[in-house]
């Protein structure tokens, strides 16, 4: 499956279910806000700066704190208009990663999905206008095996919270560890 970097992922987290709940509390107060200073974070948590220290790093080398970054509005910078595009293809060997690294390289795309279903993938971009739009699609219609798209424009964008662990619920929580695919 494409992530939102357009980079193949593959299904299963690593060292996937080894976390405890003060993991799960500090991963989601980092989730909210990564400026909190190890003495905030010690005192929300009850724990000692160096065992936040300890935990943080940890959750980076197994790659489950991916990256710390600004999180920036689009509509700042006129990126008012977001497209869903769904997109069929030829079927061929080796077409998912092809295309879909092709589809990732498309200037003003956000996200590509590979899917299971009437379509192969999707494709969320935004843009600034119409002609920026159209010259999208045009783009991502010149990619060899793309056969179809079609695109829906989202009139209100009602949430767009990318955050993990304060999106699960607690059925979902009480699940790390003990999936059962």
């Amino acid at each position: 499956m494409f992530g939102i970097n357009g980079l193949l992922m593959d299904s299963s987290a690593p060292n996937e279910g080894d976390f405890d709940e003060k993991d799960l509390q500090l991963l989601e107060h980092v989730e909210d806000d990564f400026d909190k200073s190890l003495e905030e974070l010690a005192d929300e948590l009850d724990l000692s700066k160096s065992a936040i220290h300890y935990r943080l790093k940890k959750h980076r080398e197994r790659g489950v704190i991916k990256s710390v970054n600004a999180t920036l509005d689009p509509l700042a910078f006129g990126l008012n208009m977001m497209v869903i595009t769904n997109v069929s293809v030829t079927h061929e060997r080796g077409y998912a990663e092809e295309i879909g690294e092709r589809l990732s390289a498309v200037k003003g795309v956000e996200q590509v999905y590979y899917t299971m279903g009437d379509v192969d993938f999707v494709v969320i971009s935004r843009v600034q206008n119409r002609t920026q739009m159209n010259d999208l699609i045009d783009e991502i219609i010149s990619i060899d095996g793309v056969n179809e798209t079609s695109s829906q424009f989202v009139m209100n964008e009602l949430k767009t919270d990318r955050k993990v662990i304060s999106n699960m619920s607690e059925q979902m929580r009480a699940g790390i560890g003990s999936r059962t695919d």
